[in-house]
């Protein structure tokens, strides 16, 4: 993918570029629920499908990171600073690499989970999912807060996404200790390595949750300032 400049690609504001990257990382992650779908009912052809498809997605969502850095310019006559944006952005690449770390990591193992993780881990992964979605929500909001200088009803929109999202992220660590309190009662009847892996992955996808909400808190000190 190439690109030149800023307003070769959307226009001359650096935040559109910001949100096409975060809709890529987003469409990225999405690709979790199926992937863990075909895992966990043991259907490899379609797990691969998945994971190579999460890792072309991304792998654009590279491209678009890239294109920003190398384009954005050293001074931004904007209501946000040069180094807000790139932790922001920073932040949504994390999340698109969990993704794939997830996804390759379980892909190489061929990892069985314990049946009985089956509707937990389906549980975990969505809320995983929809907390990357409501950061996608506020990052969204981005433009209007620059065009209204931080201020006013467009900073209690965000303000008010920004508590769901924690909220979300929440209840994500809840599931995270369910997961492992369920993983701890059987692990002794498991491979002690595979035990291992499966706790790594528990903590992995509970990172993006985390990651989600970082995102949400680089904005929320935007708007504090």
């Amino acid at each position: 993918m190439a690109f030149t400049t800023i307003s070769d690609m959307f226009g001359s504001s650096p935040v559109r570029p910001l949100q096409k990257h975060m809709e890529k990382v987003q469409v990225c992650v999405e690709q979790l629920e199926p992937f863990f779908k075909a895992v966990l009912s043991q259907n490899w052809d379609k797990a691969n499908k998945c994971h190579s498809k999460i890792g072309r997605l991304e792998n654009e969502a590279d491209d678009l990171k890239r294109a920003l850095r190398l384009n954005l310019p050293k001074s931004l006559f904007m209501a946000m600073s040069r180094r807000d944006l790139l932790e922001v952005l920073t932040m949504q690449d994390k999340i698109a690499n969990k993704a794939k770390d997830i996804a390759g990591l379980i892909i190489g193992r061929k990892m069985v989970f314990p049946e009985s993780f089956g509707p937990l881990i389906k549980e975990f992964i969505q809320r995983s999912i929809e907390a990357s979605a409501q950061a996608q929500k506020a990052i969204n909001e981005l433009d209007e807060l620059v065009e209204t200088g931080f201020r006013g009803k467009e900073v209690e929109l965000v303000e008010s996404m920004i508590k769901t999202l924690d909220k979300i992220e929440s209840e994500t660590d809840t599931i995270q200790v369910q997961v492992r309190t369920e993983l701890f009662a059987i692990e002794t009847t498991l491979n002690p390595v595979e035990v291992m892996f499966l706790y790594e992955i528990i903590d992995w996808i509970g990172d993006l949750g985390d990651l989600s909400q970082r995102v949400g808190s680089r904005l929320e000190l935007m708007l504090a300032r």
